[in-house]
């Protein structure tokens, strides 16, 4: 064995360590980002809603037991909400308060409130500016002779 194959061998193990450091190193970094970014958490008080989940589900069978139903609608020229809100027979209701909240579904963070006006029976309308077209979660709440009805939907804005 001559000198060069001695010297070239003694690095060889320190580019193993070398690496796997940078293994360490982008791995680190990528756990870093993602616990960073997004906590995984949907709601702001997730224990509490676990220890009141009994109450939860009686809300749900109660809006359920009212058999309202919403219909929303987006017009992306103009950049209007439209919200068609009926009783369990089909018919427009009449009388109720609609509002509205948008709320990206991978962010969670900023909500984008929409002023609605009931524009005929049973049908609300509303502009919206939004800050970046894609996914959003349109959370619908109608309020009509003290009774309340709650329901999100996901939609494509653009």
């Amino acid at each position: 064995m001559n000198t060069a194959d001695v010297t070239r061998s003694r690095y060889i193990p320190w580019l193993f360590v070398a690496g796997f450091a940078i293994v360490f190193a982008v791995n680190g970094t990528m756990i870093g980002m993602a616990v960073g970014s997004f906590s995984g958490l949907y709601t702001p008080k997730p224990r509490d809603r676990g220890l009141h989940y009994n109450e939860v589900i009686a809300a749900q069978q109660a809006r359920d037991a009212l058999g309202w139903r919403v219909e929303p609608t987006w017009r992306p020229g103009s950049d209007d909400l439209e919200i068609a809100v009926f009783d369990r027979a089909g018919r427009p209701l009449a009388g109720a308060q609609v509002a509205v909240a948008l709320v990206r579904p991978a962010e969670k963070g900023a909500v984008v409130g929409v002023a609605m006006e009931a524009v005929d029976i049973g049908r609300h309308a509303g502009h919206v500016a939004l800050p970046a077209r894609g996914n959003w979660d349109v959370d619908i709440s109608v309020e009509q002779g003290g009774q309340r009805f709650a329901q999100t939907r996901r939609m494509f804005l653009r």
